[in-house]
């Protein structure tokens, strides 16, 4: 199943990207809904070809399982991952930050989901997810704006 949430963001495309490149900035707009707990240090910015591994926590306490995130692609204005863990085989994350004016950008996050039986329910969560994460960014981006 693929799912794609998109909202306005009052920051320049590639400033966002850029932003969106820093795990810190990945674990700000989780908490508390998830958190991930790395298995070795992380970067304090990907590049592509970063290999990252997390213990997943689920609501912030739930332990959940070890997910794998390849970053497939970057540029100034896209970030695509491979990721898989647990019962979820697929999770291709597509972010993309598409100026809207100097000063402001469309942001998605478009992903899809492959995971057996569970698909329907994770992809559910994923979408909470992500509406829950892009309503972070846009409070995030107005600080920094």
């Amino acid at each position: 199943m693929t799912i794609s949430v998109s909202t306005e963001l009052p920051i320049a495309a590639e400033r966002a990207c850029e932003l969106a490149q820093k795990p810190a900035v990945l674990l700000h707009v989780l908490w508390p809904w998830m958190r991930l707990l790395p298995t070795a240090p992380l970067p304090e910015t990907i590049a592509q070809g970063d290999e990252i591994v997390v213990r997943l926590c689920f609501f912030g306490v739930m332990p959940a399982w070890r997910h794998t995130v390849l970053v497939a692609r970057l540029s100034a204005q896209e970030i695509v991952s491979r990721e898989h863990g647990g019962p979820i085989t697929t999770w291709d994350h597509h972010l993309t930050f598409q100026p809207t004016s100097a000063t402001s950008c469309c942001y998605t996050d478009a992903v899809e989901v492959r995971a057996g039986l569970l698909t329907p329910f994770i992809t559910l969560y994923a979408h909470f997810i992500y509406r829950y994460r892009q309503a972070r960014w846009r409070a995030l981006a107005r600080v920094l704006a």
